[in-house]
């Protein structure tokens, strides 16, 4: 393949590789990404259905968590076919206009599915420190205000990047190692000066995850200071349970995201097919395990899912 590298030349048309060095496992790794892709399109649109159409679940918690599974079927559509498609048929080629879309499609989910889970930490709070109150603040308004703001931060961040990516002249390589596009590796590919597009990501990495991590440990301190001062046994253990599934979902997010960024920072010696398997790690268990999380910790869930799969048995 023969790759331009003259200055004003600038590539309209890249080249996905998927996971450089391991060409000859692709078929082979595909598999868990083939699985996962359809435990988590499954498992989100059984958790959509249920919660939509079964009036026994109105509480806002449920709301937030159709919201999450939304994005994650969205988060995991975007990627995993397309990853498929180069492990199966080699098919990485992929025009500037559609790379950049995915890199605002992926960016924005992700920054989405961080803004409910703070949502989510906010109603858990209010729910089991203010409970004779829980009624009157977290009502559908709210909720939709909520939601509208979580989209609004999310496209309003992320729609800069286009334009700063639209500007440059891609007249590097257009081989790009991956098995999907991403702002810093798209940005690489050009002749110019990209530090604008260094600092505005890391800008949006920490006004909103690390700002969201941060407000969330905060509202799970409060949320174990009040659960350990109820004198009930039963209401706290009621309580804990309740949390429990979201600090499972939070962990599963934002821990591998962390993990993959200590490796990509310090551990430089890690080959470069290592880092690509913790990104996609990163993006495919959390779909894939969150509606496990919920149908197991969460019974009202559970004894739906278990009613509409004895019905359809029957």
């Amino acid at each position: 393949m023969t790759t331009l590298n003259h200055t004003g030349v600038s590539h309209t048309v890249f080249h996905l590789l998927g996971i450089p060095g391991l060409e000859n496992q692709h078929v082979w790794i595909s598999i868990p990404f083939y699985i996962s892709y359809v435990i988590a399109l499954l498992g989100n649109s059984l958790l959509i259905i249920i919660i939509i159409t079964k009036s026994s679940l109105p509480e806002p918690m449920y709301l937030f968590l159709c919201m999450l599974a939304g994005a994650d079927i969205v988060l995991s559509t975007c990627i995993v076919p397309q990853a498929l498609a180069i492990f199966w048929f080699r098919a990485g080629e992929i025009s500037l206009n559609r790379c950049i879309t995915q890199v605002f499609v992926i960016h924005s989910t992700f920054i989405s599915e961080s803004g409910i889970l703070l949502a989510m930490a906010f109603d858990r709070y209010i729910a089991i420190c203010y409970p004779l109150r829980y009624t009157t603040i977290v009502r559908d308004a709210l909720i939709g205000k909520i939601g509208v703001t979580v989209i609004l931060r999310s496209f309003g961040l992320i729609v800069p990047i286009i334009f700063l990516l639209k500007r440059l002249t891609f007249c590097k390589s257009n081989i790009l190692p991956h098995t999907s596009c991403n702002h810093i590796v798209l940005a690489h590919a050009s002749c110019d000066d990209i530090r604008v597009n260094i600092w505005y990501g890391f800008f949006i990495l920490m006004s909103t995850v690390v700002l969201d991590i941060v407000l969330i440990s905060f509202s799970c301190m409060l949320i174990l200071y009040a659960v350990f001062h109820i004198p009930s046994q039963d209401a706290r253990q009621k309580a804990l349970n309740t949390c429990g599934s979201h600090v499972c979902v939070i962990i599963l997010f934002y821990g591998p995201g962390i993990f993959t960024t200590l490796v990509h920072r310090f551990g430089r010696h890690i080959s470069p097919h290592i880092h690509i398997l913790l990104v996609n790690v990163c993006i495919l268990v959390p779909p894939m395990l969150n509606p496990i999380i919920y149908g197991i910790k969460t019974k009202q869930i559970r004894d739906q899912v278990f009613h509409v799969l004895l019905t359809k048995q029957k």
